[in-house]
Order: structure tokens, then sequence, then C-alpha cells
């Protein structure tokens, strides 16, 4: 569901990953045309690091 919402909507997705900086310089950017595909290629590159991020913190509480 995120990654659709990273694709349509960019600015959403650091808004619900906890990024809200990161938010607002992307709607910024999403603002013109020309910065929509930029903004999207970083909502879902950014997408990819928090599941990544989210994935080793589980790993090492399972360890404990």
């Amino acid at each position: 569901m995120r990654l659709i919402i990273a694709i349509l909507l960019p600015f959403l997705v650091f808004f619900t990953i906890g990024r809200p900086i990161a938010g607002i310089i992307c709607l910024i950017l999403q603002v013109t045309l020309i910065g929509w595909l930029p903004a999207a290629i970083w909502a879902v590159y950014a997408l990819g690091q928090y599941n990544t991020d989210r994935k080793i913190r589980e790993a090492l509480a399972d360890r404990r």
C-alpha cells in the first residue's frame, strides 16, 4: 500500500514513516511536474530504506 502511495503521492510516504521535514521538501519538489518523477523515486527509495531498517531492528530484537 505504501508503495502505491509513494508513486502517486510521494510526500505522504515521508509522513507515514516519521520523516515530516523530508515530506515537506518532497512536497515542494512534487509541486512541479518535472519534480514529480524525482520525488516519486526518492519516496520509493526512502520506503525501501525504512523497511530494511525495520527488519534489522526486528532481527536484533529477536536475538535478545
